[in-house]
């Protein structure tokens, strides 16, 4: 497993759906990777807390103050609410959730999310992880930046052709989600 695939794959994907992304929230206890992601972007402010404790470490945050949270914590009804207050109106969010084989957790993550977000698409991060995209406005495949992606620098595995390709899933997976996957 390549250790660079997971964090290009959580930042550079949202990174390079939403139109303009500045203020970035990262709920994690270990978001040093990720934070390196995000320093290749110029006028990007970054703020992490804690995934230990998501509702205690994003109740102090301003309404509509981020356009995209990295999340590697576990959404609960009560978090994905706080997070939702917190996105601006065209934000998103991308989240390590269960595997699309556990169906039933994550029917219940997606219909949760379905209260607040437009788009709800799992994509594949190629380390055998799963990531979940829930966006306000931007959708992954039809909004993706090209410029941006094509013009980022220093990455190993990421680029503009395996962007809308992870969102790339096998029929038997559609079947269980028609529904509720929302694209």
């Amino acid at each position: 497993m390549k250790s660079f695939i997971y964090p290009e794959m959580m930042v550079h994907v949202p990174m390079c759906t939403h139109k303009e992304p500045t203020n970035i929230l990262v709920i994690s206890d270990n978001a040093d990777l990720l934070t390196d992601e995000l320093d290749r972007y110029n006028g990007v402010d970054v703020t992490v807390v804690s995934a230990s404790n998501v509702l205690e470490s994003v109740r102090g945050t301003a309404d509509a103050s981020a356009d995209v949270i990295l999340c590697e914590a576990d959404l609960d009804a009560a978090s994905a609410a706080h997070c939702n207050r917190i996105l601006k109106d065209d934000g998103l969010i991308v989240m390590k959730h269960p595997s699309l084989d556990d169906t039933d957790a994550n029917t219940t993550l997606m219909q949760i999310l379905g209260n607040y977000f437009k788009i709800i698409m799992p994509y594949n991060a190629e380390t055998g992880e799963t990531l979940l995209l829930a966006s306000k406005e931007y959708h992954p495949t039809a909004d993706i930046i090209l410029q941006r992606s094509d013009l980022l620098e220093g990455q190993q595995y990421y680029n503009c052709d395996i962007h809308p390709a992870v969102f790339a899933m096998p029929n038997y997976i559609r079947k269980q989600y028609l529904g509720i996957i929302r694209n």
